[in-house]
């Protein structure tokens, strides 16, 4: 079975770099012969979306709203789930078997912290701007709260961060074992 990776980020305008580091993420996924998951629309979903696609690899939009035209030209499967764009958050995050942050505003916090409630397993990939590059002087230990549900992992490269997200799914699978 393939694995399914989501890549949660800003939508709108981003920096070239970050638009660089999401698309070699998408790439690296779709190498891995993973699925890569995103809210399905512009930003660093697009970017990453874009990565995948040119790889070979399968790239499924959760969106908001009921249509399927809000994909962007990289999607592969848009799935239109009738709810706002922060209520879709939950579909892909539940969807997925890993997460990986890149930058970010608000909503994208709003996904770390469904991720993290949900014991997924996280990477954030630091450099990449936004949220990203804070959330370790929040939690440099990894945990959002005294739960300590899931530890979140950091990574400063997109192939780590895919590394990562990969090795994490893997221990989470022997554990359930």
């Amino acid at each position: 079975m393939q694995l399914r990776i989501a890549v949660i980020g800003q939508s709108g305008q981003v920096p070239a770099r970050t638009w660089d580091l999401a698309e070699e993420v998408g790439r690296l996924i779709a190498q891995n012969n993973g699925i890569l998951l995103t809210g399905g629309t512009d930003g660093i979903m697009e970017a990453a979306s874009r990565g995948a696609s040119k790889a070979g690899g399968i790239v499924v939009g959760i969106l908001p709203g009921g249509d399927q035209k809000l994909a962007n030209p990289y999607v592969n499967v848009p799935i239109t789930t009738g709810l706002a764009f922060d209520q879709r958050s939950s579909v892909l995050i539940h969807s997925a078997d890993a997460v990986i942050m890149i930058a970010g505003a608000n909503g994208t916090l709003g996904e770390l912290s469904l991720a993290y409630q949900n014991n997924k397993p996280t990477v954030v990939l630091e450099g990449s701007g936004g949220w990203a590059d804070k959330i370790r002087s929040i939690a440099p230990d990894g945990f959002l709260d005294s739960r300590k549900n899931v530890r979140i992992r950091f990574a400063q490269s997109a192939s780590l961060a895919v590394e990562l997200a990969f090795a994490l799914i893997e221990k989470v699978e022997e554990k359930a074992i």
